[in-house]
């Protein structure tokens, strides 16, 4: 009797965990053309999951809120909680997402994968700012690079302007949020600022 209710308790926590996924919309803009958007989210059960942007050719997103088209060309990476990159894309392209209305290109992202019951993360940047190697603690292409500078502002692939809007959709999981990633300079003074608190430290012994 005792194994038929914990079988029990176990099966209603799954169906619970499943029944509260639910869909979460983000949506803000960049300062710097090599700037990292990160979000956090977890998933409760295993379940497939969607990330979703809106803003290269507009239209509305899950929380049912118009989106204007002329965001800047985005592309994702997806991480597990330890860092390690398990997806990335770069277009989602057509029929998958709609076209823009000015350029005709389907360069919005939908990137959909199955996902154990866990916590993850995922950010968005400008194409073509690709995360370094397998983790996150790898970087992006262009840290460091002076702001503006690595694409003459917000132009897509094909040097049309855009701008630093951007909105975004993480479907079917129980949690998700929006949290800051120190630009690429921050991290620059961050880590002067530490040589220079080691330096102080040596020079005092």
């Amino acid at each position: 009797m005792k194994f038929k209710t914990l079988a029990a308790l176990c099966a209603l926590s799954l169906s619970i965990g499943s029944a509260s996924a639910n869909n979460f919309s983000f949506t803000g803009g960049f300062v710097n053309d090599n700037d990292v958007q990160k979000f956090n989210f977890t998933v409760g059960a295993a379940s497939a999951v969607s990330l979703r942007s809106w803003s290269y050719a507009g239209g509305t997103n899950a929380a049912g809120a118009s989106i204007a088209r002329g965001g800047f060309d985005p592309i994702l990476a997806l991480f597990d909680a330890s860092g390690l990159r398990i997806g990335e894309q770069d277009d989602a392209g057509c029929p998958n997402v709609a076209a823009d209305a000015v350029t005709n290109r389907c360069w919005d992202t939908f990137y959909t994968t199955n996902l154990a019951a866990g916590n993850y993360f995922v950010t968005i940047q400008q194409y073509a700012n690709f995360s370094n190697g397998t983790t996150f603690a790898d970087g992006f292409r262009y840290d460091g690079v002076a702001n503006n500078n690595f694409r003459n502002g917000f132009v897509d692939a094909a040097r049309d302007t855009r701008d630093a809007h951007w909105a975004f959709d993480i479907l079917n999981v129980n949690s998700a949020n929006q949290s800051d990633v120190p630009e690429p300079a921050s991290l620059a003074l961050i880590g002067l600022g530490i040589f220079g608190f080691a330096a102080a430290r040596r020079r005092q012994k």
